[in-house]
């Protein structure tokens, strides 16, 4: 059975397979008894993929651009202003009683718990040792993604390693930055020696060495430990796992690129990972085809359900892309011509990279690329030009922007760049990186680590400080436990 299968049965019983209570929320989400699971591999079976099911949540998936687009200069709030919330991200006047705040805190927390609990019981059933060493491994992997989240969004969080129970959670106190991603690292590093290359169909969208090495590689980016980040990296690179979708040859068109997101072509040779998403009804569809279909557009954009109107692209970065360049008009459009008033144009900036006729509202085909081939050399190209191998780093950067462009990724082409310093390549794979990568909540995390947010987002007339490339703790965390202390966040004058 595929692992998007199983989840659906696990989604409707939600905290059963983490203990019976989750970490940090204020009551327990279920009455079922603890001593009721974690008997025989089944339990642990679906404990396992009921961890996997935290990634297609809606605070971690649906509204990540939230945390990783609004803030940016690719997208904006909803224009109605019905999602005030949203408004706090994008012009950086946060609190810490934001309800998104909230809403991430909670359920990356609940992931964590869900992967502890695992790690903490499954050495106490007698069960087959090779599948046991996996999951153990597949929870560290989900472990590791989930504090990443976490502490790119709140800087230092609580290092919580073990299942607690609700008045544990109480008690903690947050752990420094620094301590968290040695954790992480510490995690992958194991996760990459022994966890599986690939899976058979059946268990497609599972971690796996190159999934673990590509967050691992994401990781090194961000602290900027740019040898290890070539070194793990480059194993991808060079695995022979992994290829760009081509364009077809002999003559520019850009259906290489669209097959990455065809609907009906999950866990490609691009994919390294994606969260499993299944239309049909079984409450395991991607939600964001029509999140992002523009208010008011009734069939004309998305053809069943509703329009959510959000994440709006910026004008900024549809210039942003180069006339020539074919990835635009597949990733966004300036509007739509209305059926119901004679095909007349109707002006409506809005993402269109995720296609699909839904099943029902929310109920689409499409898997979410947390990390696909594409990054990755993009990723490999950055960390060889901090290296001092200009060369190189190149040819990894051409790779993308020719297929972006319709051509194949090998063929030398009128639009390869050839940067000459390791400053002006900086400017050209953060470029390369905003277009390939555009509405994939990529853009702000990569502002920030490259210690551009500011400057870049003050030059189009955002108002914001240091101070706020991290979020706000959430209040209710606060009010229930005395020991976490908060962010400083300073509002710049409105």
């Amino acid at each position: 059975m595929k692992l998007k299968y199983i989840i659906t049965a696990l989604t409707s019983l939600g905290v059963c397979f983490s203990s019976c209570s989750d970490f940090l929320n204020q009551v327990p989400l279920s009455n079922l008894s603890e001593g009721d699971y974690y008997k025989a591999a089944e339990d642990f079976t679906a404990a396992v993929n009921g961890a996997y099911s935290t990634l297609q949540e809606g605070a971690l998936l649906n509204d990540r651009y939230v945390f990783a687009e609004i803030p940016s200069d690719n997208t904006h709030e909803q224009s109605s202003g019905t999602v005030s919330a949203q408004d706090g991200f994008d012009e950086f006047y946060l609190t810490s009683e934001n309800g998104n705040l909230s809403n991430i805190w909670n359920t990356a927390y609940r992931g964590i718990n869900r992967a502890n609990t695992v790690l903490g019981r499954i050495d106490k059933v007698e069960m087959d040792a090779t599948l046991t060493a996996r999951y153990k491994l597949e929870m560290k992997f989900i472990r590791a993604y989930l504090y990443f989240d976490l502490v790119r969004v709140f800087g230092d969080v609580p290092l919580v390693l073990k299942e607690v129970s609700i008045s544990e959670s109480l008690n903690v106190v947050r752990d420094s930055k620094e301590d968290v991603y040695a954790q992480i690292i510490a995690d992958l590093k194991e996760v990459i020696a022994d966890i599986p290359e690939s899976y058979d169909a059946a268990n497609s969208g599972r971690a796996t060495k190159g999934s673990a090495r590509a967050l691992l590689g994401d990781i090194y980016m961000t602290t900027h430990k740019y040898s290890e980040a070539e070194t793990i990296l480059g194993e991808i690179v060079n695995s022979g796992k992994y290829a760009l979708l081509e364009n077809t040859a002999g003559s520019l068109n850009r259906d290489g690129y669209e097959k990455v997101f065809d609907p009906n072509n999950h866990n490609s040779s691009e994919a390294v990972f994606e969260i499993q998403f299944k239309k049909g009804g079984y409450g395991e569809g991607f939600g964001l085809v029509n999140t992002y279909a523009p208010g008011n557009s009734g069939t004309n954009v998305v053809t069943v359900g509703g329009t959510g109107d959000n994440n709006l692209p910026d004008l900024d970065i549809w210039e942003a892309f180069e006339e020539n360049d074919l990835r635009r008009e597949w990733s966004m459009a300036l509007g739509y011509y209305d059926s119901r008033y004679d095909n007349r144009w109707t002006e409506a900036t809005h993402i269109r990279k995720y296609r699909d006729t839904p099943h029902a509202g929310g109920d689409s085909n499409n898997n979410y690329p947390v990390y696909r081939y594409a990054d990755v050399l993009l990723m490999y190209s950055e960390a060889l030009n901090e290296n001092g191998k200009l060369s190189d780093a190149i040819r990894y950067l051409n790779m993308t922007r020719r297929r972006g462009f319709g051509y194949q990724s090998t063929e030398t082409t009128p639009v390869d760049l050839a940067p000459t310093s390791q400053a002006e390549f900086r400017l050209a794979v953060e470029q390369e990186r905003r277009v390939e990568l555009a509405f994939e909540n990529k853009r702000w995390f990569d502002l920030i680590r490259t210690g551009r947010a500011v400057e870049v987002m003050k030059s189009k007339g955002h108002k914001l400080n240091e101070t706020n490339l991290i979020c706000p703790i959430p209040q209710a965390q606060i009010d229930l436990n005395d020991k976490l202390t908060e962010n400083t966040y300073n509002i710049e004058p409105r």
